[in-house]
């Protein structure tokens, strides 16, 4: 049930009327019961002094394109209300003349776009209004005999108001329904939400909690567990079976879904999601439309239910039946498209961003890891909605046509050209091994500051765990993870795969980094160290790109690998026979790869550096002192002797080789395959002839 989170304390530090929405408005977003992501508005109207000393009374109001649960201060917008306020006089106003106007009454023209429901809030008599979409209030409004219950429940404190989108009309029904019912206490908008206001911000929210609990406590009363969705009709398979059948699945669903644009993944197997996608009824209920008008952009008018009995034998079967559904799902799209476009409308990808999989799950897509979480959490919101309707009556939704306008509203899609640009690694995964190192390390930074996710693999887990903390705090959750992984260990390799595929869908970009090195006279050489660094060297590389292999090529969308050799894949070091070996074996091993791969779009390309001295585990062990005895040097002149050894005089860092490795996986070589790139400064032995 949802608890009001008014903290007295903290509520009194607010110092002015702007503060105090913020908080209430970060308390309402909270829980997304009460509201959903990106959705909703508030607003609080006070006096402020203009830019000539006067005092005037301000309404301000959400921005466009915020979220209630994050926003600031400057998310907020600041009207004159008595330039608002004569509007109420007109009978109509168009939604491009509305926006129009609404600008010229920001107290600021450096605040954002005033909400498209801003009328609402400046016509209602009240100091502060809320406008939120709870489960409980939106199972009601969806409810096919809501308006009666909601008598029930509420007497004649509300109002009710038939569907109608947002805007001028919409403002003008609510407010003169509220003027005309001297009992009213909160507006119910039908199949969309719940309008409730106060005199002071604690009296605003307390009665928008009051107003939830109420509704909340009448469906809580007629839910019935056992005809929940029409009862049981798929049990929910184990929890390592389900995510062990996800991780199969996800880059099949992937490169299906990634038609023109690639998509991110996520897996979700919460119990809300479960006992929907095991419902009877199910199916159908899916397929009524959205719970809330804010869901389309996001969700789609319905989710893709997949018809498969759940079957831990048949992941084949099932990823059969994901193409073939997805192929479907976006030829229905583009029919529904046709059906109602305008002129002037571009289509959206037209696959699913909703997977429901009986047994299993949901699997959630996006442009990125947050947005894929944004579909989903959307999602649980809609199987409340639907569980709340149907334990009051019949689940309805809008009309097709309705919901099409709402997805491609301009106004609506105003809110999505806020969004950054996508930069050259969006909607790409990277597998970096060795992530905890200065190469690996510094090439995932690289790569996430161009919108990559990434994944760091390494043994030592605690290092890359650290390196994905500071990755993930500047970056936002999730564009990092790390795993532990062994090279040499196959099993290890394939479960760090998996790991990736769980989290983010499957992979683009694999950085092939992990390594050692040893040093010793040839006559020296054991067979312990030879096959250490065959093992490590040769077997790893071999292990990490050949999984990937098979990843890439169940996705079908292409992929790019980087193998970081070394300036002795093509130079015979002296005292590094089983060192120079092995790296030789990777150069050769990256084209035999690279020549297979062409026909599926997968490239591969080989990075030769030299003396990567800074954050590197290697350098740091007996490696140092082994190199600098072979040269007949001491271990601290390691770094000026490379340097001196080279034709541009310079050192070689750990960000020089990320930047190569950012080339070959960019856009700008995609016509490149089975290339060697030196980057060691120039040392004239090593030259690639």
């Amino acid at each position: 049930m949802v608890q009001s989170l008014w903290n007295s304390s903290e509520a009194s530090k607010q110092e002015n009327a702007l503060d105090q929405l913020v908080y209430r408005s970060n308390i309402i977003g909270a829980d997304r019961r009460v509201c959903n992501w990106g959705g909703g508005n508030t607003s609080a109207k006070t006096i402020v002094k203009d830019f000539r000393g006067r005092d005037v009374e301000v309404m301000y109001v959400k921005g466009s394109g915020s979220d209630l649960a994050s926003m600031k201060a400057g998310n907020f917008t600041g009207l004159r209300m008595e330039d608002i306020r004569p509007l109420f006089e007109k009978d109509e106003m168009p939604d491009e003349e509305m926006v129009a106007y609404l600008v010229n009454c920001m107290i600021d023209v450096k605040h954002p776009r005033a909400s498209i429901e801003t009328l609402l809030h400046a016509f209602l008599p009240f100091k502060h209004v809320d406008h939120t979409h709870p489960d409980s209030i939106i199972s009601l409004c969806c409810a096919d005999n809501g308006k009666e219950l909601a008598k029930e429940i509420f007497g004649d404190r509300f109002v009710w108001v038939p569907y109608i989108r947002p805007g001028f009309k919409l403002s003008k029904m609510i407010a003169e329904g509220v003027l005309a019912n001297p009992n009213a206490e909160l507006v119910l908008m039908e199949k969309h939400g719940l309008v409730t206001w106060g005199e002071t911000s604690e009296e605003a929210y307390a009665q928008t909690i009051k107003i939830i609990s109420e509704a909340e406590a009448f469906i809580e009363a007629r839910v019935n567990a056992a005809t929940l969705f029409g009862g049981v009709k798929h049990a929910a398979l184990p929890a390592d079976v389900r995510r062990s059948i996800a991780a199969q699945v996800m880059p099949t669903i992937r490169g299906a879904v990634s038609d023109a644009k690639k998509m991110i993944l996520s897996f979700d197997d919460a119990d809300d999601v479960l006992a929907f996608v095991g419902g009877e009824r199910s199916p159908k209920l899916s397929q009524v439309g959205a719970a809330c008008p804010d869901h389309l952009v996001h969700t789609k008018v319905v989710p893709l239910f997949v018809d498969w009995t759940p079957n831990a034998d048949d992941v084949e079967g099932l990823k059969a039946i994901l193409k073939s559904s997805v192929e479907a799902y976006k030829e229905q799209y583009k029919a529904y498209f046709e059906r109602n476009k305008n002129e002037g409308d571009v289509m959206f990808e037209p696959a699913p961003r909703v997977i429901l999989i009986p047994g299993v799950g949901m699997i959630n897509t996006g442009k990125s890891w947050a947005m894929s979480q944004v579909s989903g959490a959307l999602y649980h919101r809609a199987i409340a909605v639907m569980r709340g309707a149907t334990a009051l009556g019949e689940f309805v939704s809008l009309s097709e046509n309705e919901s099409y306008n709402v997805e491609y509203w301009p106004l609506e899609l105003y809110k999505l050209t806020l969004a950054p640009a996508e930069a050259e690694f969006s909607r790409k995964v990277a597998f970096i091994t060795g992530g905890a190192g200065g190469i690996g390390s510094e090439t995932a930074r690289r790569l996430v500051s161009e919108g990559a996710h990434v994944v760091l693999a390494d043994l030592n887990l605690e290092g890359a765990e650290k390196v994905a903390a500071e990755i993930n705090a500047r970056y936002g959750d999730n564009r990092a993870i790390a795993v532990k992984m062994d090279v040499t260990n196959e099993e290890a390799v394939q479960a760090a795969y998996a790991a990736t595929a769980l989290a983010f869908g499957g992979v683009d970009i694999i950085v092939n980094n992990a390594g050692l090195a040893t040093s010793s006279p040839f006559e020296e050489t054991s067979l312990k160290e030879w096959n250490l660094n065959m093992n490590v060297l040769g077997t790893g590389y071999f292990l990490v790109a050949r999984e990937a292999f098979k990843l890439m090529k169940e996705q079908a969308v292409g992929g790019s690998m980087v193998f970081i050799g070394s300036k002795n894949s093509v130079y015979a070091g002296k005292n590094a026979t089983a060192y120079s070996a092995a790296k030789a074996l990777e150069a050769h091993l990256a084209r035999c790869i690279a020549a297979e791969g062409g026909e599926h779009g997968i490239r591969v390309n080989t990075i030769l550096p030299d003396a990567i001295l800074q954050g590197s585990a290697i350098w740091n062990g007996s490696w140092r002192n082994e190199r600098a005895a072979a040269y007949g040097i001491e271990p601290d002149q390691l770094e000026e002797y490379y340097r001196k050894r080279t034709t541009l005089l310079v050192n070689i860092y750990p960000r020089d080789i990320a930047e190569g490795v950012a080339f070959f996986a960019s856009s700008k070589a995609e016509k490149t395959t089975g290339c060697m790139l030196t980057i060691d400064g120039g040392v004239p032995a090593a030259f690639t002839r």
